[in-house]
């Protein structure tokens, strides 16, 4: 799927202001998702916390920034701090990444990098389950719960928790 037809089912399909589709999501059986990429390693967000998907054309580093936290970019004149989580997860971080994924929490928001265009999945509710505790919860501080993908276990990024974090940090 190319960048401007994420971008449109994005929009199109994002959650509604108004309390329909809340009520639709509790009576569905599924939960959309988008699927995103980090070092070849695949994770989830909850739809509803996704603003857009965009190219990252620049980035300008912000000295004392939080770790984590690579720089600003423009977006259509709002100013988005980008984040990096290769190196909080302990993945390859050489590789420059091209696109960004914008969630947001309240009036928070922040764009997350990833290697490829997001996808757009329904997850069946049977399909989630708890994350391990122990050595996963310390490597992984963001996922709580885990979603079986393509015979898989994926975690499951849990972006309010993350917000908070880097809020408190900066």
């Amino acid at each position: 799927m190319d960048i401007q037809a994420t971008e449109n089912a994005l929009i199109a399909q994002g959650p509604s202001s108004s309390g329909a589709g809340q009520s639709q999501l509790a009576e569905s059986s599924d939960v959309r998702a988008v699927i995103i990429s980090l070092s070849g390693e695949i994770f989830t967000i909850d739809l509803k916390s996704v603003r857009e998907v965009f190219v990252v054309e620049s980035i300008t580093p912000v000295p004392g920034m939080p770790s984590g936290l690579v720089g600003v970019t423009n977006l259509r004149g709002t100013v988005i701090p980008l984040l990096d989580l290769r190196p909080m997860f302990g993945l390859n971080a050489e590789r420059a990444l091209q696109y960004a994924v914008v969630v947001k929490h309240g009036k928070q928001q922040i764009g997350i990098l990833v290697d490829r265009t997001p996808e757009i999945h329904a997850i069946a509710k049977d399909q989630f389950l708890p994350a391990p505790v122990g050595r996963w919860e310390v490597a992984v501080p963001f996922v709580s719960i885990v979603v079986k993908l393509e015979d898989r276990l994926r975690g499951v990024l849990e972006t309010s928790v993350l917000l908070s974090h880097f809020e408190r940090t900066s």
